[in-house]
């Protein structure tokens, strides 16, 4: 596998941080989808942004993976969550504009999940290229 040289002071900070996200995201997403006493206290939950969140989970981990060992493909996986977590959000809202149950805190939480890999993917593009 290529790494980049020289990878700066920030990217293991955050790819500790994407991996416990990453890690969270497949626990909460799990028990949702796999506990009834979680559904219930999930309320109004979305079940394909249930679904996408937690596979998404996955991808957090290997980002952080990525960035811990500062590899090339670090940049372009970041791009891709982001992408993907927008797609989702939009699909959420159309959801929502036809008129679907949903809880406001999924709001949020797409728009937390996308910001933070935007970020992510800016700036790990920006120092790798």
């Amino acid at each position: 596998m290529r790494t980049c040289a020289n990878a700066p002071p920030w990217a293991k900070p955050v790819a500790v941080v994407a991996g416990v996200f990453g890690g969270m995201t497949i626990m909460s997403g799990g028990s949702v989808l796999l506990a009834e006493a979680a559904r219930q206290a999930a309320g109004a939950y979305v079940p394909f942004v249930v679904w996408f969140n937690t596979l998404a989970g996955f991808s957090y981990v290997a980002a952080a993976v990525a960035l811990w060992r500062w590899r090339r493909w670090a940049a372009p996986l970041s791009l891709a969550i982001a992408v993907a977590t927008l797609l989702a959000g939009a699909a959420f809202g159309l959801h929502v504009m036809a008129g679907g149950a949903y809880e406001m805190r999924t709001v949020g939480a797409l728009t937390l999940r996308f910001s933070v890999w935007a970020v992510i993917a800016a700036v790990t593009r920006r120092a790798m290229s």
